[in-house]
């Protein structure tokens, strides 16, 4: 392949150098933080040589060319563009500080929620059980013992999370905004004081009690703020910046004790002063003005609002919706906000599913249904930016499925039990409701399905070129039958689909399968030629034909090589059962890194399949792929 040429097309593509603000690579891809991302042309870059796809993730244009490939494509981007080679984590921060104060908001806003979703996904799938055992026990459906501790003790759990949710939103906002985030739990825990009324009780019994607070400036309602968002988000923003300015001014020897103790108890007084009162106002207007909406006669406010949930994705305003569905369940005890998410998320499915179907191109069709299955799933990135907002006309679809969907479920009042989870699983937040939940995701489904059919998509897109076989690789004359692939690490074999990467996801790098490591070390599955060495990655061209990349982790290149020790070098011969490279999963995770670690085979394209087998695996004996 031409590296001068694909990346000066891809230079072209992405509006010249002039758009370019810095430039840094991984194992597969080439990550670009681009000044005007309205300057690129993604159909043509799609078609660029080399390129084998294209997605948008962490405020990046992320362009995969593959192992062996990217590292000599980037040395000729940056000389051509004269732009800023940086490392991934400056990447990453630059990327950070684009976009304006909205932008950077919703950001942080996903960077708070989502660490604490698998708590809230728990208690919501809990309360749906309980509700349902309850009116199935109540309506006479079941006989249960309901005194067994079996039951009590999980009543208990069921809403623990939501009951204590300041603590969980205050220790993560806290880690966000660079302050202790124990000081941050410190914080919530003050808001859920048991000297304050909580705050359930007021609908029904009204304020008990109230403080005067400024030296008799006016009086406050001595209430908790159970079930709220903002209010603690922004207590803790102020306790951080209190803090980190304490820090830089309190001399050490005092830094310690005086540091945490200012901080926590003006931050402690503000919030129950002020900062509590009025944004417990500001958040009660955002919820109560999308309670209008959704209730809108004959369900039209939800009709716009279902079809325009998957364009807000694209521009990751979805991530504040978090605070709509908490505040809409401590409101209501139910969240009428999730069923339009989940509706347009299986419409995106629905979409994709049509244009993987209809296809003949082999290609698009190995990526469309993967990324379909994952949208049906509530994941909904690989569909919606690998094929259907690509085709634009599929994304139509999928909106409009959505609009038809999220109408039925505001019609029968549709609401969710918890949050954090949509899709097929999502039947198990809505067992009080389950055949209105199912009508739902069908129409949904099923209108974007048939609208993506006849819509069909552009034929010059659809016979979209491949990335041109490397011209200085010799000729690897096909395999002779079925190759059983060992896999390189022990551990538990999943479906790719458990990375929640998109290019992963969709196959724009190959099939495979992933595996959950149970022990910190990479082996060579076969005989083999190093092909790519990249810290937390290993590419080798295998003896048998195949081309494998072996990638540690999810977003782990931000790690520079922190915590990996490689053991071969590119261009080396290594034998199966060789060690690759070691690796500190400990160290990763604490790092905010998943260590499920993706075996793809990057030219899938050269087989008639590839067949993962999930489960316990043993290193250099289970079989996880089989390439026929």
């Amino acid at each position: 392949m031409d590296y001068s040429k694909a990346a000066s097309e891809v230079l072209d593509c992405i509006g010249g150098k002039d758009n370019v603000i810095s430039a840094a690579h991984c194992a597969t891809r080439l990550r670009l933080v681009i000044a005007d991302n309205k300057k690129v042309n993604k159909d043509a870059l799609e078609n660029a040589t080399g390129v084998q796809g294209v997605f948008e993730a962490q405020g990046q244009l992320q362009i995969i060319f593959g192992t062996g490939t990217v590292n000599k494509v980037y040395d000729q981007f940056i000389a051509q563009s004269g732009a800023a080679a940086v490392s991934k984590d400056e990447a990453k921060a630059q990327a950070a500080q684009k976009g304006n104060w909205f932008q950077r908001a919703i950001k942080t806003l996903g960077d708070i929620f989502v660490p604490i979703i698998p708590a809230i996904v728990a208690s919501g799938f809990l309360m749906g059980i309980m509700e349902s055992l309850k009116f199935m026990i109540n309506n006479g459906f079941i006989t249960l013992d309901s005194t067994s501790s079996l039951f009590v003790f999980a009543d208990l759990f069921s809403n623990v999370a939501y009951t204590f949710l300041p603590i969980l939103i205050a220790f993560s906002a806290a880690r966000v905004f660079g302050g202790n985030p124990f000081l941050g739990a410190v914080i919530g825990m003050i808001m859920l004081h048991p000297n304050l009324q909580n705050a359930w009780t007021v609908a029904t019994e009204g304020v008990h009690t109230y403080q005067e607070v400024f030296f008799g400036l006016y009086k406050v309602p001595l209430v908790g703020y159970q079930g709220h968002v903002i209010p603690v988000i922004i207590a803790v923003w102020l306790m951080s910046f209190i803090e980190k300015k304490l820090h830089k001014v309190v001399p050490p020897m005092f830094d310690l004790f005086v540091t945490p103790l200012v901080s926590v108890f003006v931050t402690g007084y503000l919030t129950l002063a002020a900062i509590g009162p009025v944004f417990t106002t500001v958040e009660n207007f955002v919820i109560n003005g999308v309670q209008w909406l959704i209730a809108i006669p004959f369900g039209i406010g939800s009709f716009i609002m279902g079809g325009l949930y998957a364009t807000t994705v694209v521009s990751g305003i979805h991530h504040m919706y978090t605070i709509i569905d908490l505040g809409q369940l401590s409101a209501y005890g139910v969240t009428y906000w999730l069923p339009l998410a989940s509706a347009a998320n299986v419409a995106q499915g629905g979409a994709a599913l049509a244009v993987a179907i209809k296809t003949k191109n082999k290609k698009l069709k190995s990526m469309a249904l993967p990324a379909s299955l994952s949208a049906f799933m509530g994941i909904t990135e690989p569909a919606i930016f690998g094929v259907n907002l690509r085709f634009v006309r599929p994304f139509i679809a999928a909106s409009i499925g959505a609009a038809c969907g999220a109408l039925y479920a505001s019609v029968v009042g549709l609401g969710a039990t918890g949050t954090g989870v949509t899709g097929i699983f999502g039947i198990l937040l809505h067992l009080h409701h389950p055949i209105q939940y199912i009508l739902t995701i069908g129409i949904a489904t099923g209108v974007a399905f048939v609208i993506s059919w006849i819509l069909g998509i552009p034929e010059e897109k659809d016979q979209k070129k491949t990335a041109p076989v490397q011209e200085e690789k010799p000729a690897v004359a096909a395999p002779q039958g079925d190759i059983a692939l060992v896999s390189p690490l022990s551990g538990e074999a999943v479906s790719l689909e458990e990375t929640n990467d998109p290019a992963f996801m969709a196959g724009a790098l190959g099939k495979g399968v992933a595996v959950k490591p149970a022990e910190n070390r990479i082996i060579a599955p076969c005989d083999a030629t190093v092909s790519a060495v990249m810290g937390h990655a290993v590419g080798l061209e295998c003896d048998n034909g195949a081309e494998l990349l072996i990638h540690v982790g999810v977003d782990t290149v931000n790690l520079e090589g922190k915590y990996f020790t490689g053991h071969v070098q590119e261009g080396q011969r290594v034998k199966a059962g060789d060690l690759l490279l070691e690796f500190d999963s400990a160290e990763i995770q604490k790092a905010g890194y998943p260590v499920i670690t993706p075996v793809i085979v990057t030219n899938t394209e050269k087989f008639a399949s590839v067949e993962p087998s999930f489960g316990t695996v043993q290193a250099g004996k289970d079989t996880v792929l089989t390439l026929k």
